[in-house]
């Protein structure tokens, strides 16, 4: 429900932003605010508290933000506390920015190794993920993880390729166990 939630949100304001030929100004605008609440939970507790009425959160989104972005974005955090739906802002948020880059095809990556990478190897595989995706820019991120043994796993949106030792160590164990179930 969640992600339906914040899909029909930052689907809202994605074709707005399209429609005006604004889609860098108001994905600039949609960072900005995300580091903003990330930084002040404060106003989050504010906002998300029972107590608090409603027009008093519009006033603040109001008083808050006004000025200091589009009258869009603001329009879109009011709407969001007017449907009670504060809890959902930070998965809306980032739902318009990957949607934002889908459309500018940014992919983003997160590459796994047991071992830090040069930056021949991450310029490579930068490179090899272009050359094999529909993307013409992509976004890296790298994590070493030791438990890989070797190999590497890497993940862009819900594809996952993993040519880690691990992997191939527990695939084979599963290959065993199969065959030890087969004779018996």
């Amino acid at each position: 429900m969640a992600k339906l939630v914040a899909k029909t949100y930052a689907d809202a304001i994605f074709m707005l932003a399209v429609e005006e030929g604004r889609v860098d100004e108001l994905y600039s605008e949609v960072c900005e605010l995300l580091r903003i609440l990330k930084d002040n939970p404060e106003l989050s507790e504010v906002m998300r508290h029972p107590g608090v009425d409603k027009n008093e959160k519009i006033a603040a989104i109001r008083n808050i933000f006004t000025g200091r972005v589009s009258a869009e974005v603001c329009g879109l955090l009011n709407q969001i506390v007017v449907n009670n739906r504060y809890e959902e802002t930070d998965g809306i948020l980032a739902k318009f920015i990957e949607e934002v880059k889908e459309y500018k095809k940014t992919g983003v990556a997160y590459v796994s190794t047991p071992v830090a990478l040069s930056d021949a190897q991450k310029d490579n595989i930068r490179r090899k993920l272009l050359d094999t995706t529909d993307y013409v820019e992509m976004e890296m991120n790298y994590e070493i993880d030791p438990s890989l043994i070797g190999g590497m796993r890497i993940r862009i949106g819900d594809r996952v390729i993993d040519s880690s030792i691990s992997t191939k160590l527990n695939e084979l164990a599963r290959q065993l166990r199969r065959i030890q179930l087969n004779k018996i």
